[in-house]
């Protein structure tokens, strides 16, 4: 299995973030913590256009597959990344690889027996693919609304309960992780497809850094966490 973790330089919704510290360590080094302490540890690499992110990936002990800059654009779809990767890693190992896992260094939560754990689903089910979840409690589709000429009109009509406890379970993509087989990739352009299967994470872990208030709490939990294992 490929492990792949994509980290390009520029950044609109926080400025440097793979580079920035967030519990004690550049944010993308608990990526490459849970990868390397992970089984696939040994087929891990990060992809970058950026130099600083090159020496810091290579500094917490990850090789590096030098990105064109082509493919490190706002605009710049996720899954031509991945084949670019996929490409370099299978010419340099001169064989190919059944399986691609990719691995967001915004997701700085996760462990690695999430990563093994993920793996194991694909590998030892009849998955395509598998992606990472949590359970959807306060933000549920049935406590949304839209705003309509002014006026707040529910988002979803389907769901007309009041308690918590009683409206549908739903999951949320948490970006941790993504995993399918190679041919997904090769032969049909898509990250996930097929027969998806979830692997559900806590909350608690599935914390996504999209904005600096994210960040925020990543930099919380986790030396709230270091502080707790001293």
């Amino acid at each position: 299995m490929l492990t792949i973790i994509p980290a390009r330089g520029g950044s609109k919704g926080v400025s440097r973030k793979n580079v920035r510290t967030v519990g004690g360590k550049p944010l993308i080094a608990w990526t490459i913590l849970a990868a390397k302490a992970s089984r696939l540890g040994r087929t891990c690499y990060v992809s970058t256009e950026d130099d600083e992110i090159s020496t810091v990936a290579q500094r917490w002990g990850t090789d590096v597959i030098s990105r064109p800059h082509y493919l490190a654009d706002d605009s710049t779809p996720m899954i031509d990344v991945i084949r670019h990767a996929l490409d370099v890693c299978e010419a340099r190992a001169g064989s190919a690889f059944d399986y691609i896992m990719l691995l967001q260094p915004t997701a700085p939560m996760r462990k690695s027996e999430d990563i093994d754990a993920a793996a194991d689903i694909l590998q030892q089910s009849a998955a395509d693919s598998v992606i990472s979840v949590y359970r959807v409690e306060d933000a549920h589709p049935a406590r949304m609304y839209r705003i309509i000429d002014g006026l707040l009109e529910p988002f979803s009509n389907e769901h007309t309960v009041s308690l918590r406890q009683d409206l549908p379970v739903l999951f949320h993509r948490n970006g941790a992780i993504y995993i399918c087989k190679r041919r997904l990739i090769t032969e049909e352009s898509r990250l996930w497809g097929g027969r998806i299967y979830p692997y559900i994470m806590p909350k608690s872990r599935s914390v996504n850094i999209d904005d600096e208030q994210d960040l925020m709490l990543a930099d919380y939990l986790l030396s709230y966490h270091n502080e707790a294992q001293d």
